[in-house]
Parts: structure tokens; C-alpha cells; sequence
């Protein structure tokens, strides 16, 4: 049972609240997870969106990474809502198995492509450690560009972000999803 009463109907929200309720599910297609919970605010689930709405469906990051690195702030914010969700997303954006169970258990990356090694290294220092190495920073930016590693570290920062309140409110997913101790 999540702390606040999740909002997911337009009625659940303030006439002069439906126009941000109503971008929010013109860009996700319906009000789930940390959106339910945040129109409690809703200028903050407003804000949050739009900059939501940029990571994930414009970023310059290929799919694959781009979940990858989603999946990598679920499970160092250990957020089980968010693991659930984008673990699906992940493998449907070819994110190899290994790659997936790497990040689930908090193995070992070293025998993983470049890229996806590169990108959980990235997001296990900032998330954990809170900076990132400069060998993990240039290896990125080598990899994705300058804009690409700014989208990664915001995307990263996003997640970490949606993670927050879907802890503090205790947003779980739904039965029979994946989680992190499966």
C-alpha cells in the first residue's frame, strides 16, 4: 500500500491541474508509478515529465543504453517499481540477458560488451559512490559524445530521481512482475 493515495484518474486531480495531468498521459499513454504520486504535486509531476519525456523518447542514447542505464539506477536506488517496469523495456530494446542479470545481481561487468560495461561502471560510481572516475567519465565521453554522456548522466539522475519517490512512497509494482530478487 503506497503512503499517499496514488492519483490516476483525471477527476483525482484540481480542474486547473488537468491540462499537466492531461500532458502526462499524452506523452506515457495513462498515469502509473511515480507520476500517481507526484501529482500530488502536480507542477513538480509537470516538470518532471517534460525532462522525462525528452530522456527517454529523444535522447541521443541508443534504446538499448538508454534502458541499460535506466536499469542500472533501479537497482543501485534499489527501487523494485522501476526495475519491474523498464527490465521489460530493457530486454525489448535488446538489452542482452547477461547484461541484465549483471545489473540485477551486482556482478561482475568485466566480460560485458564495451559499451553496456561502460555504462553500468558509470552508474554504480555516481549512484554509490556519487562522483564517477575519470577513466569511467572519458570512456563514456569517448563513447557516446559530449551531448551523449550529458543525457546519460541526467538520464541516470532522472531514474535516480523517480527512484526517490517511489521508495519514499512505497510504489510497488505490480504481482507477477520481475523484480530484483528474482
Amino acid at each position: 500500500m503506497t503512503r499517499l493515495e496514488q492519483l490516476t484518474k483525471r477527476t483525482d486531480v484540481s480542474e486547473q491541474h488537468q491540462e499537466i495531468f492531461d500532458q502526462i498521459v499524452g506523452s506515457r499513454g495513462r498515469i502509473s508509478g511515480p507520476f500517481s504520486v507526484l501529482l500530488h504535486s502536480p507542477e513538480v509531476a509537470g516538470r518532471a515529465a517534460h525532462l522525462g519525456a525528452y530522456l527517454r523518447f529523444e535522447s541521443v542514447l541508443p534504446d538499448d543504453i538508454r534502458e541499460t542505464v535506466i536499469i542500472t539506477a533501479a537497482k543501485e536506488m534499489n527501487c523494485e517499481y522501476e526495475w519491474a517496469y523498464h527490465v521489460t523495456i530493457a530486454e525489448d530494446s535488446g538489452v542482452p540477458h547477461e547484461v541484465i542479470e549483471a545489473i540485477r545481481t551486482g556482478g561482475s561487468i568485466s566480460n560485458l560488451a564495451g559499451n553496456y560495461s561502460a555504462v553500468i561502471s558509470y552508474g554504480r560510481e555516481l549512484l554509490s559512490g556519487k562522483r564517477v572516475s575519470d577513466s569511467t567519465f572519458s570512456e563514456n565521453k569517448n563513447l557516446f559524445g559530449k551531448q551523449g554522456v550529458t543525457e546519460l548522466t541526467a538520464t541516470m539522475g532522472y531514474y535516480g530521481m523517480l527512484a526517490c519517490a517511489l521508495n519514499a512512497f512505497e510504489v510497488m509494482p505490480e504481482p507477477g512482475r520481475s523484480t530484483l530478487r528474482d
